[in-house]
Formats: C-alpha cells, sequence, structure tokens
C-alpha cells in the first residue's frame, strides 16, 4: 500500500512524512529524534483505529452514529440527545452523550451493544494502515510486549487482529470500551489496565494514538506518546494538543526496528 502525500501544511520539527513518490524519510535528525523517543522502548501500547487499521474506511462513521440516533428516534427518544449531538459524526460521542443522561441504564448497554455490532460489521472492510503490520511482528520479534488501548470494542479488536494473523502479537492485552463508558479516553483507564496487566514501568512504555484524547490519556498515564497522523487535519490536531513527536507514516519507524 502506497502512502499518498499529505499536503502542503506546516509540519513541527519532529514530524516523518513519505510521499507516494519516494521513500525517503526526512531530514536525518528527524529520524534521530524519533529513535531517541523509542530508545529502550520495552512496552508498545497501541490505539486500534488510526494506528492499527482504518476501521471505518469502509463503513462510515456518520453513518454509524445515525444509525445510532436514528435507533433513539424509533424508542421516542430522540430528545436525549441536543442538536449538536443528533448531527455529531462521532458514534461514540452519541453514546457518551446517553449515557450522561442515563448513566448505567439497560438503554445505554442496548446502545453500546449496537455499536459493537457496527463496529464488528466495519471491521471486516477495515483497511490496514500502512506498515502496521509488519511493525507489529517486528516490535513482537524484538522483544517488545504489545498491547491494544482503544475506544472501540475489545471483541472488534480481536477479530480483526486474528483476521489479519497478528492476534498472537498482542493476545490477552486487548483493552477496550466497557459499560463504563466514562472510562473511555481522554481517561487513562484502558492505559493503566495495559501497563498493570504488562507489569510495565510507564516510562518504558510508549503509545501510539492519533487524536487528541489519545495524547491526554498518554500525558495523564505518564506515558511517552508517539502521534500518528494520516493527514494534515489530523497533524494539527494532535500539535495543538501538544504532541512534540508526529509521524506521518510508520516506515520510518520500522524502518528503524530492522536496522
Amino acid at each position: 500500500m502506497v502512502r499518498r502525500p499529505l499536503g502542503n501544511h506546516h509540519h513541527g520539527p519532529d514530524t516523518l512524512l513519505v510521499t507516494s513518490d519516494t521513500t525517503r524519510t526526512e531530514p536525518a535528525t528527524d529520524t534521530e529524534r524519533l529513535g531517541r523517543r523509542t530508545a529502550g522502548v520495552r512496552y508498545v501500547l497501541w490505539d486500534f483505529d488510526g494506528p492499527i487499521c482504518r476501521l471505518f474506511a469502509g463503513h462510515s462513521a456518520a453513518g454509524v452514529a445515525d444509525d445510532l440516533v436514528d435507533w433513539l428516534a424509533r424508542r421516542g427518544l430522540r430528545g436525549l440527545l441536543a442538536e449538536a449531538e443528533r448531527e455529531c459524526a462521532d458514534p461514540h460521542a452519541v453514546l457518551r452523550a446517553v449515557d450522561r443522561r442515563r448513566p448505567g441504564s439497560d438503554l445505554v448497554a442496548e446502545l453500546e451493544e449496537r455499536l459493537t455490532q457496527q463496529e464488528l460489521r466495519a471491521a471486516r472492510s477495515a483497511m490496514p494502515t500502512a506498515y502496521a503490520d509488519p511493525l507489529i511482528r517486528t516490535w513482537t520479534a524484538v522483544g517488545a510486549r504489545l498491547a491494544v488501548a482503544t475506544n472501540n470494542s475489545p471483541r472488534v479488536v480481536t477479530a480483526y487482529l486474528d483476521g489479519r494473523g497478528l492476534l498472537g502479537c498482542f493476545a490477552p492485552h486487548v483493552y477496550g470500551r466497557s459499560r463504563e463508558l466514562s472510562r473511555l479516553k481522554p481517561d487513562p483507564h484502558t492505559l493503566r489496565r495495559a501497563l498493570d496487566a504488562l507489569g510495565a514501568d510507564p516510562a518504558a512504555a510508549l503509545f501510539i494514538g492519533d487524536s487528541p484524547s489519545d495524547h491526554e490519556a498518554a500525558r495523564r498515564a505518564g506515558v511517552p506518546f508517539l502521534g500518528y497522523a494520516r493527514n494534515g487535519h489530523k497533524e494539527k490536531l494532535l500539535r495543538d494538543a501538544g504532541a512534540d513527536t508526529v509521524v506521518g507514516s510508520l516506515e520510518p519507524l520500522l524502518g528503524l526496528l530492522r536496522r
């Protein structure tokens, strides 16, 4: 899979980009910075949707959010959501909004299960992130221990990883959405669960994520953060959130490990 250029936008000093017409990373000093960020890492925590795959590549996230809103409307519960929430393209935002108004209810449990079923369908057409599969296998081969910390259902992550032949690189360390929706990222709950289960020192770990909530969860868990941004908009969001090391491709990281 060939990465496309990310466009003409500002890149911070730690950004690494790989374009469609070159495999060169730029410049060498950026590779050194990335090397320092990853040196001595023994535990790698991954967000799922973004760094490992594009979950909704063939199954629109906005369409899933609409489905959840329609499901509520058919039950006469559309009024639980504010207008902006009804128009939101993020299904997790819809789920959180209902949970805030009906915490711990059967309604929330049903809605969460509906989202999980939609994510399972999306996983069948998810697009692997370029270089993620070999990076996961290489990091495992050199002795790092891996875990997933995500806001998606752990059932979805397990199904996707199993289908790619990658589950053995992570199992049993897949930590995702539970009925305790207040503990979704940016709460560091899933990261702390992973660290505790691995017996990991946060300073010897790295969390790879693609959103400001990932960055905030890493900060609160005391884990160094590496941002993955597949486009300029994602990069800007991460930079504005305070991420100081962002890659536009996982290829430079793979190259470092292989060397």
